[in-house]
């Protein structure tokens, strides 16, 4: 596994999404891995993801951005708002008092550590060719976004960049969007 690449391809998302099939937290990591890759969140930012910050009647997510970012409303899709339901309805079966979206076993937010090691986990599963953590999540968001053709600002909205250079990445090499030149 020593290939340098700092995110993942939708292809490989998918794969990762998979595999948490079968597995002991399926509901809640199946949703925790696509918010963390629709919505382009931080580790950080899914473990500290609140219920009222989830309106799944209004179908929007207010995603609050840390390392001084800018917080932003995105739209929930249907294929996410499965997902988020069957979750909800497990985490109700929990009967915790925490407000904090994502669960441990133990009715406690989610912490980093264990995300980290799920993502790492579920990767070896899915026989990533790299070893994959959260944050190839975020950066995968990014580059999805551009192969759809979202421009350099919007993108950076989304993922909530103060600075353009955080987000000049994804779409300076992205071929797609040469490719509407010279017809």
């Amino acid at each position: 596994m020593n290939d340098d690449r700092k995110h993942l391809t939708q292809r490989e998302v998918e794969k990762l999404i998979e595999a948490t099939k079968g597995s002991r937290h399926e509901v809640r990591d199946r949703c925790l891995l696509l918010m963390i890759f629709r919505h382009g969140l931080r580790v950080s930012e899914a473990c500290a993801l609140r219920l009222d910050q989830v309106d799944t009647e209004s179908r929007i997510l207010h995603v609050v951005r840390l390392k001084d970012g800018l917080s932003t409303t995105h739209p929930l899709r249907s294929e996410e708002l499965r997902p988020i339901k069957a979750w909800l309805n497990e985490r109700a079966k929990i009967e915790a008092t925490d407000k904090t979206f994502f669960l441990s076993q133990h009715r406690k937010p989610l912490n980093r550590r264990t995300v980290w090691l799920a993502i790492r986990n579920y990767g070896e599963l899915a026989g990533l060719p790299l070893a994959a953590h959260p944050h190839m999540l975020r950066h995968a968001c990014g580059f999805a976004l551009a192969d759809q053709g979202a421009d350099t600002r919007l993108i950076q909205d989304y993922l909530g960049h103060r600075n353009i250079q955080n987000t000049v990445k994804y779409t300076a090499s992205n071929a797609t969007r040469f490719e509407k030149l010279w017809k």
